[in-house]
């Protein structure tokens, strides 16, 4: 197999090796309280030759949710690849109860109703008839309830409507129980330089399962273009105060962070990577498994992102340096 492609875990699919974020491109989407959790207006039109040039590029694997936008990122993604849809594979997820009209998450329902519901409305909103890779978006969904889900997923499976299945979860006993199921095929985790994520991976080994790397960028951290004077606005969700964003505070990068990316930038990249292609690469480097997916909104993004397939993974030496640095395990354990 070449560096430039990785498999989607006993699906046996195969797809670049770094896959289509299109969260950003769903525009604004919001918390019943009101909260941003869009990244910001979009251009529509920049949305869609972003997808067809990253296509064009070799990033065939797009992963999008109901609940981007409301609807608005899988609507999207349907324009641009419409006469193309034999070229990419996609993943979508459901779980997200929402109101398309003013782009609110109103609550969360799994049930086998739901599910179906859910389901129909991505394939016409994607303009296809099937969904390569059906993924729960709920990653606190109690274990009680993964026998129904697994058993309403696979009902999807023998009717056509999906091929594969899996869990958008940090949890790796959810995603062990979900692996049951014949056609879990992946975990969409998150996982970057800041964030590694072992126990996913053990369990992704044991269950022959892909690890889908969301936020393999820090949400931007690890691009490069934010310092200590950075700030970003209250339409972005990394504007917010929110439990669980820790790369950002008030809009600003976490200087911690920032201190530890400048510790190991010169090895990121060197070679002539940027930036963010160095931190890619040590997502590629990191296992196998890995298909991170970073956001891409315009052209140059994708070409950039593109650009990591060219350079392929860290070397064993690069990545070693990095973890010495970083201190987070010995160079021996790295694999």
């Amino acid at each position: 197999m070449s560096v430039a492609t990785r498999t989607l875990g006993r699906s046996g699919i195969e797809v670049g090796a770094i896959g289509f974020g299109a969260w950003a491109i769903g525009g604004p989407m919001y918390a019943a309280d009101g909260a941003a959790l869009g990244w910001g207006e979009v251009d529509d039109d920049e949305s869609i030759a972003a997808l067809r040039r990253a296509i064009d590029l070799g990033i065939t694997f797009i992963d999008t949710a109901d609940a981007y936008g409301c609807g608005h990122s899988e609507r999207i993604i349907g324009r641009a690849i419409a006469g193309h849809r034999d070229q990419v594979v996609i993943a979508t997820k459901f779980g997200n109860v929402y109101d398309e009209t003013t782009r609110t998450l109103t609550g969360t329902d799994v049930s086998p109703k739901y599910i179906r519901w859910a389901c129909r409305a991505s394939l016409e909103r994607l303009g296809t008839d099937h969904i390569d890779l059906y993924q729960l978006h709920v990653g606190d969904m109690p274990l009680e309830r993964v026998d129904e889900v697994i058993a309403t997923l696979e009902d999807l499976v023998s009717e056509g409507l999906i091929r594969y299945y899996g869990w958008s979860t940090d949890d790796p006993d959810r995603i062990a129980a979900f692996a049951k199921g014949p056609h879990c095929v992946a975990v969409q985790n998150q996982m970057n330089l800041f964030d590694d994520a072992p126990g996913i991976l053990a369990v992704c080994e044991t269950h022959d399962l892909a690890s889908v790397n969301r936020g393999p960028l820090a949400m931007g951290l690890l691009t490069g273009k934010f310092d200590a004077a950075s700030r970003l606005p209250g339409d972005d969700v990394r504007g917010m105060n929110l439990e669980w964003l820790t790369y950002f505070a008030d809009g600003r990068p976490n200087p911690e962070l920032l201190a530890r990316l400048d510790a190991v930038r010169e090895i990121l990249t060197s070679g002539g990577r940027t930036l963010a292609q160095g931190a890619l690469g040590w997502l590629l480097a990191r296992s196998g498994r890995t298909v991170p997916i970073p956001g891409i909104r315009t052209v140059a993004q994708a070409e950039e992102n593109a650009g990591t397939l060219r350079h392929g993974p860290l070397t064993p030496g690069q990545f070693a340096e990095v973890e010495t640095l970083l201190r987070r395990r010995s160079p021996d354990t790295a694999a």
